[in-house]
């Protein structure tokens, strides 16, 4: 029996991330009654020796994985743990196939193709079988040899990159303040690309660079006021924050490196920070929509770039759940505030027999809720060349597209037509309907078309599901345009809709999915 410490197995952040934007999400599978994510949690917890180990946690070769690749004996590992996934079987949203592909191997580059943002240490900790066996050094360099006088080394032990192209930082000071200045040695977007968190004397900043994370990880040398400026200059790829020092005098140092401090890594490998936000309002939508207006603790500021989503997390009965959610603004129609309004603002829908919904739904006003960085893979990039845009969108899918569409409107003058094509089941599902007629009126730039699957006698619009008539009609391609499609919605409709696009010669590098 392995004496493995507690601490090993509650809820860590650092898996929760959602699947990158090329690769295709699974489709959910119509689960049994009471095989839903609440029943699992009661289930979990009821007691039952969910292993087979009675208890025991045991060190695993990887001989002794193998042997565990059936149905009802179903062995795989997760980052170097290893769990009886067998009882969670029938309760899996994407059914018995997905689990059994990794069947008695390592399982971690198939989780992480989905859903890599899924707090699996929380939802399987009663399925935990324990540690893989770690190899002997002398096997390690069995496997991967010294290269022979003269070679590079192989991919998997390859230097870093050239330091010079890594972002650095710098520091002054005056009496009463001190700024941090990080030089990015790149363009960068005029805001949302520095994420600054100052909690306890403790200055955390993290500049998404693309795919790459560069991390400022500071406990302060004395103590500064919450109230931090950030003034981003984009054309040379400099960040400066500034902050006032609660005692008039001259540091020594700017403080202790914490953990991950000047670091430069892929963001998948950066854990997601957390912090909590005040829930200040909610707003009614629709019959089962609301918007959540939430306030960032004093000390942060963060701005989530158009088309990046963020992720809530909450303890339920005992479990910690996680959901991805994309921003809004405040309002479709309505013009920005002259300051802008730092507060985040999320369209979210309630189902009744969720999980996470119902618990968001409620709170009262006050409340906290644990709220992550900017997460996701949309780049602006790729419309700055573009002259039509189409955006696909079902149900709450609409939430990426409801930013995307005020910034072609306001902000990208090559965009000659921006048209949204959006499916929902019944008139009273529509999001936002009032204000997109309004805002279809008044630019001539924008158009608004929506499709009922579950219409009224009276309705006069589309009818039915997306299919590829219904796109070849919608989606043409002017003589001299160049084309976008943004596609959201559930996971069978995003994955239908991509394939439909392919199929009328849709290129990959003119698609992207959102997930999520």
């Amino acid at each position: 029996m392995l004496n493995i410490p507690s601490q090993s197995f509650p809820a860590q952040s650092s898996q929760q991330r959602v699947a990158p934007s090329g690769q295709s999400s699974r489709n959910k599978v119509a689960l049994k009654p009471g095989h839903s994510l609440m029943d699992w949690i009661r289930f979990a917890k009821s007691g039952k020796d969910l292993t087979g180990l009675r208890g025991r946690l045991i060190e695993v070769t990887q001989e002794e994985l193998q042997k565990h690749n059936t149905r009802d004996d179903c062995w795989t590992c997760i980052r170097g743990m290893v769990y009886n996934v067998s009882p969670y079987m029938d309760y899996h949203p994407g059914g018995e196939e997905e689990l059994m592909k990794a069947a008695g191997i390592d399982g971690t580059d198939l989780f992480d193709q989905v859903h890599r943002w899924v707090n699996y240490e929380s939802m399987l900790k009663e399925c935990l079988v324990g540690r893989m066996a770690t190899k002997a050094p002398a096997a390690v360099k069995a496997i991967i040899p010294p290269p022979p006088p003269g070679l590079a080394p192989p991919a998997s032990v390859a230097p870093p990159p050239n330091k010079d192209s890594r972002p650095r930082f710098d520091w002054f000071q005056t009496e009463a303040t001190v700024h941090l200045v990080v030089y990015t040695k790149r363009k960068i977007p005029g805001s949302g690309c520095a994420t600054v968190d100052l909690q306890a004397g403790v200055l955390r900043v993290e500049v998404l660079l693309g795919k790459m994370s560069y991390m400022i990880h500071l406990c302060l040398a004395d103590q500064v006021e919450e109230n931090i400026s950030v003034h981003t200059a984009s054309s040379v790829g400099k960040i400066q924050i500034s902050l006032r020092k609660q005692s008039k005098g001259k540091w020594a140092s700017l403080g202790q490196p914490q953990e991950f401090h000047n670091t430069f890594l892929c963001k998948k490998d950066r854990a997601v920070f957390y912090r909590d936000c005040v829930l200040l309002s909610k707003t009614e939508v629709n019959h089962n929509t609301r918007v959540f207006r939430l306030q960032f603790p004093r000390g942060t500021i963060m701005h989530v770039p158009v088309g990046k989503h963020v992720y809530l997390k909450a303890q339920i009965q005992d479990t910690e759940v996680v959901r991805p959610y994309t921003p809004v603004s405040q309002s479709l129609v309505a013009a920005p505030p002259p300051t802008q309004d730092s507060d985040l603002y999320l369209m979210i829908k309630v189902y009744p027999d969720g999980v996470f919904t119902p618990h968001l739904d409620s709170l009262h006003i006050g409340d906290r809720v644990s709220v992550s960085g900017p997460e996701g893979a949309f780049s602006l990039r790729p419309l700055r060349d573009v002259t039509n845009l189409y955006l696909l969108a079902a149900g709450t899918g609409f939430t990426p597209m409801a930013r995307l569409i005020r910034l072609t409107l306001q902000d990208i003058d090559t965009i000659r037509q921006t048209k949204l094509l959006f499916f929902n089941r019944r008139e009273d599902d529509i999001l936002w309907r009032h204000e997109l007629g309004v805002l279809a009126a008044a630019d001539e730039r924008f158009q608004v078309e929506h499709v009922l699957s579950e219409p009224p006698d009276s309705w006069t619009g589309r009818k039915g599901r997306v299919d590829e008539a219904m796109l070849k009609e919608v989606l043409t391609r002017p003589d001299g345009s160049r084309c976008f499609v943004c596609v959201c919605g559930p996971a069978a409709f995003t994955e239908i809709t991509m394939g439909l696009l392919k199929q009328l010669g849709f290129a990959e590098e003119e698609l992207h999915a959102f997930q999520g």
